[in-house]
């Protein structure tokens, strides 16, 4: 049981970066950037002319520079990927030239600050050697006092090739240790992966969601600072007691001095949400040369503390330090902090489970949401709105809490600023995503505790962030899926090194160094798992992957309601995209099932993923009639079957505490486990979501063996009072039975209703022609519902051409689709084609006589909307004849 408070940051000045008063410190460094391949390097034998300089953007990477110069097209278009990997393999060189204004050449200390290097880094300062760089994920830092002239100064940084630098070493163990995914590309042996070898993200050697791009570059910026006595180097704010009547915190601040011990004041001010001064506190310290830790305590009366969104505001302060002494300007430093304490609950039950639950401010937290993976292959091209974008959309489908998945990379301030601004509870994995590390390597396990302390230190003020994992998967790839089996019937002697060093790493040193830095925040040391408990992946104890359904033996999704476990922290299935975001890779020639094209940005089971897709789409909605069908289907598909888990999980609780599905967005456009496009399009999963993660749901789940479980939930802080309804109709219009009663729903809970088999709802009707409605009323209007079906999609008498529509615009100027259903109409979807307009609700059923209107989304024409308005439905698809797949013509007008 831990506790803890950290603070929030403010965008406009960087967490660990001061203001000086007069002058800007640790500004990014004003330069211009080339780029070239490394004379002599063998690559320039295929692509000759590489070795001249080319501009370059910094932040970048060498393969963006590689396409803005016209010498590789979109690394995203077409099947582009094959021909790109020898970029990986080559050695490539970054040169800045910069002038320095005359006061930072006054000042008696100058610093080169490097927020991210990818990778092997040699960077010299006007021909001299500065540092070596061997871990993306750190902050690299080196002293250039005296270095630095007025005009002319040249900072050059050579990236060698991870391949080529690790391969030899990797190459000569006389046993490998697990890697993840073997490059198909004949870039890299498949029986000596460099990828956990390296501090590097490791989706950019290949994942089965996303392409392998062995990229290097500059990737985050380059700053210059510079100072005289002293420099404030960080400022954090520790709670130590916070309730509803008081916060005690202390304020930590590091202060680097120069070569002279001195006397300082020391100034904190504090400012309420409201920008009111609540707090100040003003001290004379003492400094000695290096690095000082002054500690002081203050008190909040009536703190207002932030929340996950759904449980109370998301209030945070702004705290303010000056450090003034020795006859220079002050020193200045600013940080926005969320007051809130966070405790990871493991109470053990009487049958020797133990639970896994966020509580926030003492209060529990039922998770929902997904895991993110990385915004792009090419990290420096994420901007602030397209995490907005996504992150918004992650708060539209009531999620509060999202896991940043390990195989990637420590995201930007940006993406904590904006889920600390939206309520959004992070999940932070330490960057390993997989296979096993050499942790019985000293030096590697050094190099990972400063990178986690620098990252700890980066983002600590972040009130979302409410725990540090050590990895993804490592554990229970180790012990479930015959790494470790395998290398010590090789090799016991080393499989007991591997592992020890595994345990050293994920048990301790990461454990120690969030103990240190992280404020209180809790640490876990591997995602599934018990915290180094016997089972890695247990459904009794700790967090759970599931993958038996989509992964391993693909069981049908109805499996999901056979699989209960304490924290879900990843299941999933795949959907293809919408229509237009295929084809901003694939013509429309191109876009077959089997097509070479698709399946290059279909990454599952290296391009077979189709055939996994259409196992599903076939088991419960047949064969589908064209590529638009397979498409539409295979996110009908995804989210039936997320939404038959998510709820699974919400109605167990309180045995169950979260469910974070697989995945929110994607890195490239392609198929995934994505329920938003990498375009932003929201996939039918995210349109679901909004309903399955309600405050106030229904849980009506029907299981193979005939019998609906019904549960409502409520997950407000309020006891709701409402009725429930059950009504049975044939899928042509008709109600045969019909039940309703008024109930009231505790707060924060899960309340089971009835467990119903299927001859008392159907009292012997055709099951076929028969859907259950299970709803929840306030005031006569449903607030809530879910349908039940009694047979396969395939097998039920779903007719065509049972949806009306018509477009109108109103008063206003703006834009409705009304839309009516003459019988049952499932799964809804109507689309705009390429217009850029949309709708404030898709992928849903109507019942037999029902009307919806939605509010179109977009400044498009009425006509224009007329001609492009595509409906799609499942009785339609079902119906729908065959035709070629390739057919531009096979996404018809009116579906």
């Amino acid at each position: 049981m831990q506790t803890g408070v950290v603070r929030a940051g403010w965008r406009a000045l960087l967490a660990l970066s001061c203001a000086l008063a007069g002058a800007a410190a640790a500004a990014p460094l004003p330069a211009e950037w080339h780029v070239r391949l490394v004379p002599g390097d063998a690559q320039l034998q295929a692509h000759p002319g590489l070795d001249a300089w080319r501009p370059a953007q910094v932040p970048g990477s060498v393969h963006a520079d590689l396409q803005a110069a016209g010498v590789i097209g979109d690394p995203y278009a077409g099947a582009a990927e094959a021909g790109l990997q020898w970029i990986g393999l080559a050695d490539w060189e970054y040169r800045a030239r910069f002038d320095v204004d005359a006061a930072t050449l006054a000042r008696r200390h100058a610093e080169l600050r490097f927020d991210g290097l990818d990778t092997f880094a040699e960077v010299s300062l006007n021909g001299r050697p500065l540092l070596e760089a061997d871990n993306a994920h750190r902050t690299w830092r080196a002293r250039v006092d005296g270095r630095l002239r007025a005009h002319g100064n040249e900072l050059r940084v050579v990236f060698r090739s991870p391949i080529r630098t690790l391969l030899p070493q990797v190459q000569a163990m006389p046993h490998k240790i697990a890697g993840n995914y073997p490059s198909p590309y004949g870039d890299e042996p498949k029986d000596a992966m460099v990828g956990n070898f390296t501090r590097k993200p490791a989706y950019h050697f290949g994942w089965d969601w996303g392409p392998r791009y062995v990229t290097a570059g500059v990737w985050r910026p380059v700053h210059l600072d510079s100072w005289d006595r002293h420099r404030i180097t960080d400022l954090a704010v520790r709670t130590d007691a916070l309730d509803e009547q008081r916060a005690r915190l202390s304020v930590l601040l590091e202060v680097e001095q120069g070569a002279v011990a001195g006397k300082a004041g020391v100034v904190v001010d504090v400012l309420d949400p409201d920008g009111r001064r609540v707090a100040r506190l003003e001290r004379e310290v003492a400094l000695q040369p290096g690095a000082n830790t002054v500690q002081l305590p203050l008190e909040i009366a009536q703190p207002r503390r932030w929340w996950p969104v759904g449980y109370g505001a998301q209030d945070r302060y702004t705290v303010q330090a000056r450090i003034d002494g020795g006859g220079e300007p002050a020193r200045e430093a600013m940080v926005r902090t969320g007051l809130r304490s966070v405790q990871l609950q493991r109470d053990t039950d009487a049958g020797g489970g133990q639970g896994f639950a966020f509580v926030i401010n003492g209060v529990p937290v039922f998770a929902k949401g997904a895991n993110v993976i990385p915004f792009e292959s090419f990290p420096a091209r994420v901007t602030r709105a397209r995490l907005r974008r996504d992150l918004q959309a992650a708060r539209d489908a009531n999620m509060n809490m999202l896991r940043n998945w390990g195989g990637g990379y420590y995201e930007s301030d940006d993406f904590f600023d904006i889920a600390d601004e939206l309520g959004l509870l992070v999940w932070q994995d330490f960057m390993f995503g997989g296979g096993m590390q050499p942790g019985y390597d000293p030096a590697f396990r050094a190099s990972v505790v400063a990178e986690a302390r620098d990252n700890i230190r980066r983002l600590r003020h972040h009130p979302s962030i409410v725990l540090w994992c050590g990895n993804n998967e490592e554990e229970t790839a180790w012990k479930d899926w015959g790494h470790g089996r395998d290398l010590a019937a090789a090799d016991p002697a080393f499989a007991a090194k591997v592992w020890q060093g595994y345990v050293d790493l994920f048990g301790t040193d990461l454990r120690r160094v969030v103990a240190e830095e992280a404020l209180g925040v809790p640490y876990w040391s591997s995602s599934p798992g018990n915290d180094l408990d016997v089972k890695a992946n247990d459904s009794t104890r700790g967090d759970k992957h599931y993958w038996d359904v989509w992964g391993g033996p693909a069981l049908p999704a109805t499996a999901y309601l056979r699989e209960t476990p304490r924290f879900m922290s990843e299941y999933g299935l795949q959907a293809w995209p919408q229509r237009s975001t295929v084809d901003a890779f694939a013509r429309r020639d191109e876009q077959r099932i089997d097509g070479p094209v698709i399946r290059a940005h279909q990454k599952f089971m290296a391009g077979q993923g189709n055939e996994r897709l259409l196992h599903y789409i076939e088991r419960e909605y047949g064969t589908p009639a064209s590529f638009a069908d397979f498409v539409y289907l295979s996110q009908v598909m995804q989210a039936e079957g997320i939404a038959l888990a998510a709820l699974h999980h919400r109605a167990s609780r309180p045995y169950t505490m979260g469910s974070l599905y697989w995945q929110l967005n994607d890195v490239w456009p392609g198929a995934s486990w994505s329920s938003i496009d990498y375009f932003g399009h929201w996939k039918a999963l995210h349109y679901h979501a909004r309903r399955f993660f309600a405050e106030v749901a229904v849980a009506a789940l029907r299981d193979e063996d005939g019998v609906t479980r019904f549960s409502l939930l409520n997950d407000g802080r309020q006891p709701l009072t409402a009725q429930w309804r059950v009504r049975v109709m044939d899928v042509a219009g008709g109600e045969f039975a019909r039940q309703q009663e008024t109930i009231t729903l505790p707060p924060m809970s899960s309340t089971a209703v009835a467990d119903l088999v299927d001859a008392d709802l159907l009292k012997g009707h055709d099951p076929a022609r028969s859907v259950a409605a299970f709803e929840l009323l306030q005031d006569g209007h449903v607030i809530a519902r879910r349908l039940v079906h009694f047979v396969p999609a395939k097998a039920q008498a779903l007719a065509a051409n049972q949806l009306r529509a018509e477009l109108r615009s109103d008063a206003g100027g703006g834009h409705h689709l009304r839309l009516h259903a003459d019988g049952l109409v499932r799964a809804v979807w109507a689309d705009f084609g390429d217009t850029g307009a949309g709708v404030d609700d898709n992928a849903f059923d109507l019942l037999p006589g029902e009307t919806r209107e939605l509010r179109v989304r977009g400044d498009v024409p009425l006509d224009t909307l007329r001609a492009a308005l595509h409906l799609h439905t499942l009785g339609d698809a079902l119906h729908a004849p065959s035709v070629p797949p390739q057919d531009p013509a096979s996404t018809p007008r009116t579906r």
